[in-house]
């Protein structure tokens, strides 16, 4: 009997012993320690450092002296335009405040507060409220506009003229279907650089009937008092 226990003494402490070796060696080779501090760091750090996005998702940042922006215009008669201020959306699908035509936002140029904004059907709409919203702009203000669809059909030579005053050098040239993004000012003395103006052109056309997507981006001076 005393032989036999001492065997199975021996064979017990032989386990132990093997299991010991087992779980030591898989520590040493599977696992490190890691302090709770050092965790909660490494944790709360990003695996690389994300680059800061510049407002309106635009390629540049804008000084501080002026805004930022970024407008599109309607694709054919399916995809609306948009158009992003200070990083802000102030018109688009989502907003659901664009439509056929002229897509005008005005904006206070001295603060970068949006004062209104408004669409014009330059298909089958009337073109005396275009007018009376272009005439009722105040020294100062910028505007913006993107079209849609179509944006010269009822647009006259009094419109015309009116966004020429607003530094437009294509409002003349506007015709059925073209696609057209522009930001002026009431009082501007010169041409404005910020525009863009696609004919629609059945050879060179990227849709059925209509031309490319115009997009638009870029830092509008402020206006200094």
């Amino acid at each position: 009997m005393r032989l036999t226990g001492l065997i199975r003494i021996v064979a017990v402490l032989f386990s132990l012993g093997t299991a010991w070796l087992l779980v030591r060696t898989y520590l040493n080779t599977s696992w490190k320690v890691v302090s709770l501090r050092s965790w909660l760091v490494c944790s709360s750090l990003p695996s690389e450092a994300q680059p800061l996005q510049n407002k309106c998702g635009n390629k540049r940042s804008c000084p501080e002296s002026t805004f930022a922006f970024k407008v599109s215009s309607g694709a054919a008669n399916v995809v609306g335009p948009s158009m992003c201020f200070e990083n802000t959306i102030i018109m688009s699908g989502i907003k659901n405040n664009i439509g056929r035509g002229l897509n005008i936002a005005l904006v206070n140029g001295t603060n970068g507060q949006v004062m209104k904004t408004d669409v014009f059907d330059m298909y089958s709409g009337d073109i005396k409220l275009l007018l009376g919203f272009l005439k009722a702009i105040n020294s100062g203000t910028i505007v913006i506009v993107a079209s849609y669809d179509d944006p010269a059909t009822k647009l006259n030579d009094e419109a015309r003229t009116l966004f020429t005053a607003l530094g437009s050098s294509h409002a003349s040239k506007l015709a059925f279907r073209d696609n057209w993004t522009f930001i002026g000012a009431k009082g501007l003395k010169d041409k404005s650089p910020y525009e863009q103006h696609l004919k629609n052109e059945a050879a060179k056309n990227k849709y059925d009937g209509w031309p490319e997507v115009l997009e638009m981006e870029g830092c509008i001076p402020k206006k200094m008092d």
